[in-house]
């Protein structure tokens, strides 16, 4: 094994019969009293490179506030934060941060790093119970109650700047609101999106065709984050296999500039937990 440094991060390069199987952007970790986590960087033959990862449950660390707390919500930060990550794809149960560390990462990078312009959240307006009919409004207002998950989500982030007072949150809340955009997937069709974080919620409901109009949107320094959890699938003609969400997560496979983690740790509350687990 040959291990060397490489911009303040630890490269390794491992040999074995397992190595042929890695996949690149693939994180591999060995739990004990000096746990290691990385993430595959390169795979030839029965070599394989690691990198170590930079650790998000340290406060040092945090991320618009937010820490990692468990070894999945770690490694998904590695990818949300990484600028050489252009497509993402977290799936997990109700409660497991998907959102949260999304929402978290692009406000990072987009207020404090500069990377992208704003932030562009989309989702499938299906509704759970029965319609309700027309919302009156713009595409912005008609969309707001299907954003109750981004709300629930900033409430939580506005809270992290405890120094600023009532002022300075109700100004870091404009401004936040100021660089979120909500849109309808419908009028997605001929748009192109540069310098943007665009984030896919509830990406299970769409169908594979919908989730290539929606990916081929990106232009340069596009990131896409598609959320979603294939439990939930509420559409009536999608299945867990024929949803857009498995399709793209098993043909991104392996490429380089895309990754994706299973988050299997509720984090939400005990009930939500308990919840998940037996109804």
């Amino acid at each position: 094994m040959e291990s060397w440094q490489e911009h303040g991060r630890t490269l390794y390069r491992v040999k074995g019969p397992l190595c042929p199987s890695l996949l690149v952007n693939q994180f591999v970790y060995h739990e004990g009293d000096r746990p290691f986590y990385a993430i595959v960087k390169d795979v030839k033959g029965k070599l394989a490179t690691l990198q170590t990862l930079k650790d998000y449950s340290y406060q040092k660390n945090t991320v618009w506030g937010i820490t990692a707390r468990n070894r999945e919500q770690n490694f998904a930060l590695n990818l949300l934060m990484d600028p050489e990550v252009d497509f993402v794809t977290l799936l997990g149960q109700a409660g497991t941060g998907k959102t949260l560390l999304t929402l978290a990462a692009g406000l990072m990078q987009t207020l404090e790093y500069k990377v992208y312009s704003e932030i562009i959240m989309t989702r499938v307006t299906v509704p759970v119970g029965e319609d309700i009919g027309f919302l009156p409004g713009t595409e912005e207002e008609k969309m707001t109650p299907w954003m109750g998950a981004l709300e629930d989500n900033l409430d939580v982030l506005m809270k992290t700047d405890d120094e600023a007072g009532d002022w300075g949150r109700a100004a870091t809340a404009d401004l936040i609101r100021s660089r979120i955009k909500v849109k309808s997937l419908n009028f997605m069709r001929g748009r192109t999106f540069i310098n943007k974080y665009l984030i896919i919620d509830e990406a299970q409901n769409l169908t594979p065709k919908q989730m290539k109009t929606l990916i081929t949107r990106a232009g340069p320094g596009t990131k896409v984050v598609c959320l979603g959890n294939i439990a939930q699938i509420d559409t009536p003609y999608l299945t867990e296999g024929s949803s857009g969400l498995t399709y793209v997560v098993d043909r991104f496979k392996g490429w380089g500039h895309s990754g994706h983690i299973t988050l299997t740790r509720g984090e939400r509350s005990r009930l939500a937990d308990h919840a998940a687990e037996v109804l």
